[in-house]
């Protein structure tokens, strides 16, 4: 039987992109299937009491250094975005909207894109629909999904869902029942998903 790994993530989050970024190669590998589960990151905060590691200055400034030492391990593009940190709101609910369409993973590809290597300000309504359309997306129809009530119940049962789980923050990993926290603790879902 096929291995799963759940991927719980949120746009916001720069570790989620470089998971992004190695994750299906793993997946592939092991021959499993990703499950993936867009979630608010600050409603997980909230419920949590944690909060982003910027938000203490030496924790941060080490973050930054970190997260650009594994891009050039990961040999992707990543640049900090200035705008930093971002309501990532409608965004996961685009996520959560497109999650079982043939245009899921495109418009995964576009939003990481977006925030971590074009350093574009996803917190302006007019910027994402300049991202979406140059993408190939209908900024109203983008407008109608994240609008949908059955849209934003799926997102916010997807982060109590997470919260539920013990997820304190993304990205965080599921294989079996076991969870893995952060995109350097990838070798440990490598691991989980041979066993």
């Amino acid at each position: 039987m096929n291995k799963t790994v759940e991927f719980f993530f949120d746009f916001g989050s720069p570790a989620s992109y470089l998971a992004w970024t190695q994750l299906p190669r793993i997946a592939e590998q092991a021959g499993a299937q990703i499950a993936w589960r867009p979630m608010l990151l600050g409603g997980v905060f909230k419920a949590t009491g944690n909060q982003s590691p910027v938000m203490i200055p030496s924790k941060g400034a080490w973050m930054l250094k970190d997260l650009a030492r594994f891009a050039k391990r990961y040999g992707v593009a990543m640049t900090f975005n200035p705008n930093f940190p971002i309501n990532t709101l409608t965004l996961m609910r685009g996520a959560a909207g497109y999650l079982d369409s043939e245009r899921f993973a495109r418009y995964v590809h576009t939003i990481f894109e977006a925030l971590w290597v074009q350093q574009k300000n996803l917190g302006k309504p007019d910027v994402v629909a300049e991202v979406l359309s140059a993408a190939g997306f209908d900024p109203a129809e983008f407008e109608r999904l994240v609008n949908d009530e059955a849209v934003k119940e799926r997102l916010k049962a997807n982060t109590e869902e997470a919260v539920k789980r013990g997820v304190f923050g993304a990205p965080a990993f599921f294989v079996d029942s076991e969870m893995h926290f952060g995109q350097d603790r990838l070798d440990f879902v490598a691991e989980a998903l041979a066993r």
